[in-house]
This record gives structure tokens, C-alpha cells and sequence, in this order.
């Protein structure tokens, strides 16, 4: 279905939805997306961080607990 939008039909949307809520509307909105882009970045690199971080760590689980799961 969305396979035969093309160009035109595309710019149509965006001309409506650019009617329907103004300019203003849609530069703010599309900044709070950009911020949770960062915000989502930033966790990831975080997160990979922290698992590497992990990698290193010793385990120190008992020799009689190991093989329960």
C-alpha cells in the first residue's frame, strides 16, 4: 500500500499536515524528536559502557550455586 505513494503523494501529506498544525507546531514537535534521538544515543553508549564494564568483572558466585539455574 504505502509501496505507490511516491514524491507527489508525499509532498501532499506534507503540505496538509504543515496546514493542519502550522509552522510552529511542527518545529517544536520535531525538536522533541531530535532531543529523544540524543537522549537515545546517549543511553545506548551508556548502556555499551556499562556492559563492557561488566566483561571485566570477576564472578564471584559460589562453586555449589553455579550449576543451579
Amino acid at each position: 500500500m504505502l509501496n505507490n505513494i511516491g514524491l507527489p503523494g508525499l509532498l501532499l501529506i506534507a503540505v496538509v499536515v504543515l496546514v493542519l498544525f502550522g509552522r510552529g507546531k511542527i518545529s517544536s514537535l520535531m525538536g522533541e524528536v531530535g532531543k529523544g534521538i540524543t537522549a537515545f544515543k546517549k543511553g545506548v553508549k551508556d548502556g555499551t559502557e556499562e556492559l563492557n564494564s561488566v566483561e571485566n568483572a570477576k564472578d564471584v558466585t559460589p562453586e555449589t550455586d553455579k550449576d543451579k539455574v
